[in-house]
């Protein structure tokens, strides 16, 4: 049995500009392989509701899993929820169980529950929120969707809420050949391989430095053993 696939969409005009460095997707990536999920596609999108609307649909429906990270804040900008809403055709109004945990963290740090606040709120019918216990103001899922904030280690937190609520696989191995040759010199082997063990995932990374170059042979799976077999028929292929 395959294991569940996932996707990515990272929203916000501020990574597309350069201004923000994503962290997110490295996270992400890492705690999925250790569950067994293989995330195989990652968007990243404008603060443009059509488009939102749009990569969300596609995604949902083409991955078991979709995790967003981005838009939920308190600034006019922050639209994801309501495209979240749109592309499942779910209302989005504010929700009573997530204004009581704004209510009660704003009061025990003295701050108002202000409107841009309450917008944290907005909640489309039928989704389930999704904890945050760095600063309260809740993510949410909505079918296979996971909408989680931005800022990372909020989104970091997010995630770990996730985590134990994801159906995984066998969590997804992986081993390295280090390789000193060119890949031109390497690939058809490689390819040879690859062809004959369809259930394994390799990946060529070329490298060149302090008077060396090569590639470092990737392959991916669930059964170490596997792997290393794999690798050792591709030394023997290259003779080294």
């Amino acid at each position: 049995m395959a294991n569940p696939t996932a996707a990515m969409l990272v929203i916000g005009d501020e990574i597309l500009s350069g201004r923000t460095r994503d962290a997110n997707m490295h996270h992400l990536a890492g705690r999925l392989t250790e569950a067994g999920i293989a995330l195989q596609e990652v968007r990243v999108v404008s603060d443009e509701h059509a488009r939102i609307v749009a990569a969300v649909q596609a995604l949902s429906a083409g991955y078991d899993y979709v995790f967003t990270s981005g838009g939920i804040g308190p600034t006019h900008d922050d639209i994801t929820a309501d495209a979240i809403g749109a592309a499942f055709d779910a209302k989005v109004d504010v929700r009573e169980d997530a204004r009581a945990l704004l209510e009660a963290h704003y009061a025990k740090t003295g701050s108002d529950l202000n409107a841009a606040r309450l917008r944290m709120a907005r909640i489309p019918e039928g989704a389930t929120l999704i904890e945050n216990p760095v600063s309260t103001a809740p993510g949410f899922h909505l079918k296979n969707v996971h909408v989680m904030a931005g800022v990372p280690k909020i989104f970091n937190a997010m995630v770990e809420s996730v985590m134990p609520t994801l159906t995984g696989g066998p969590p997804l191995l992986s081993e390295t050949l280090r390789v000193e040759r060119g890949e031109g010199e390497i690939a058809g082997p490689l390819a040879e391989l690859a062809a004959a063990l369809p259930d394994l995932s390799f990946g060529s990374y070329p490298f060149q430095g302090n008077g060396a170059y090569g590639a470092n042979i990737v392959v991916r799976g669930a059964d170490r053993a596997v792997l290393k077999n794999a690798l050792s028929r591709l030394s023997d292929m290259l003779g080294i």
